[in-house]
């Protein structure tokens, strides 16, 4: 049986979910899905020149305002009619949902990342006021309007739970996956990769990548690299991903502490998996997650891995096997984490050895996109009228 599914989302940049759902798309095509891409901003660093070239059904929607998304969102519902609408980031699902309402369709959200984590609320930038209203929006119209939700880890689906009143039998936990860009890592990569990058065979490099933003933690780490440097003389960190408001921090941190010469930011890359080839140890300070895939990413290369002990990162590696998991927000443990692995060769081999195993056991894309075609398929065998004749379990708006 054919799906025709409109996938809405707020942007194409390169986050998480947006090159998850790029990636994904020529598996659905080859599966029997009509896929339609709806969006509302264009960025300048985006995926939207490459789906095109891949044939892509992208539709653009330049309304300005929640009011006029809504209706030319509806509008596009009504032409398009598909069997799902599926909806992921917070503009997106809130816009998707309403604008479904009383369409013969099903509605489906994606729970990619745990925004309501109380650390939020140790960001500046970030209002108490209003991300408790983002949250009632967000929880009222994913009870109301939403018929199913993807969460891409546990720890996604009990923070719904708890943060947005969902019921746990509305979620499906179907991990992401990552193409395999490069295939297994080997030493005539790797020294190719360190010449493109002007780092030394005598270089120790450790890498992190992520945008320039309070969620990424990427502070504490050059914090951490005043100490890493004066225990490790050849460590070099670099650092992968657009700016952001967390861009003049990391600025500051680093002529404070004299790391021009140790810590490179490179902002934005496309080649982000020779990086990865280039690296001696992947670092990963999130202080909130929902799954994160720059940590997939570093598997399928065979690195070995330094990440804050987070739920989400919990369920992603395995502790004492490929990584070490250090307190998030934290300075000397994650000095002492990063520089013990530099300094043991033999258990970093060994921890790359298993993150490798660990992408092909669990996170190769053809994978995820074999489970997420059999989600849709189940969630479609019942229209949303039999929602509430009992067919699938009953929703609570309140």
């Amino acid at each position: 049986m054919s799906l025709k599914i409109l996938f809405v989302i707020d942007g194409l940049g390169h986050g998480g979910a947006e090159r998850s759902l790029a990636e994904m798309l020529p598996h659905f095509v080859r599966s029997g899905i009509k896929s339609t891409v709806a969006f509302f901003h264009r960025h300048q660093e985006s995926l939207e020149g490459r789906l095109r070239a891949q044939g892509a059904d992208l539709r653009f929607l330049p309304e300005q305002g929640v009011i006029r998304r809504i209706a030319a969102l509806r509008r596009l519902i009504q032409m398009e009619r598909p069997d799902v609408v599926h909806t992921a980031l917070f503009e997106s699902d809130v816009v998707g949902r309403l604008a479904s309402i009383g369409q013969q369709t099903v509605v489906v959200s994606s729970l990619v990342n745990t925004p309501y984590d109380r650390i939020r609320l140790q960001n500046r930038d970030v209002s108490a006021v209003k991300l408790w209203a983002v949250r009632v929006i967000d929880g009222w119209t994913a009870r109301c309007f939403t018929t199913h939700f993807h969460a891409v880890t546990e720890a996604t689906k009990n923070a719904a739970v708890s943060e947005l009143g969902l019921t746990p039998e509305h979620i499906t936990v179907i991990a992401r996956g990552r193409t395999d860009l490069m295939g297994p890592p080997d030493a005539e990569r790797t020294r190719k990769a360190r010449l493109k990058f002007g780092v030394k065979d005598s270089d120790e490099v450790i890498v992190t990548t992520g945008r320039q933003e309070y969620q990424k933690g990427q502070r504490f780490l050059l914090e951490a690299m005043g100490e890493i440097a004066r225990r490790r003389p050849h460590a070099v960190l670099l650092v992968a991903g657009r700016k952001g408001r967390q861009s003049p921090i990391l600025e500051e941190t680093q002529q404070r502490l004299a790391l021009d010469g140790r810590v490179r930011l490179l902002g934005h890359r496309d080649d982000v998996p020779e990086l990865l080839a280039a690296s001696d140890v992947f670092v990963f300070p999130s202080l909130y997650e929902g799954l994160g895939g720059s940590l997939i990413e570093a598997m399928a290369q065979g690195l070995p891995i330094v990440a804050s002990r987070i739920p989400a990162i919990e369920e992603v590696v395995e502790e004492g096997q490929n990584a070490l998991l250090v307190e998030r927000a934290s300075v000397a443990p994650l000095a002492e984490a990063i520089t013990g692995l530099l300094a043991d060769s033999k258990t970093a081999r060994a921890f790359g050895r298993r993150s490798r195993e660990i992408f092909e056991e669990r996170f190769m894309l053809e994978k995820a996109a074999s489970r997420m075609v059999a989600f849709y398929r189940a969630i479609t065998a019942h229209h949303p009228a039999a929602i509430t004749a009992g067919a699938m379990p009953e929703r609570h708006c309140d």
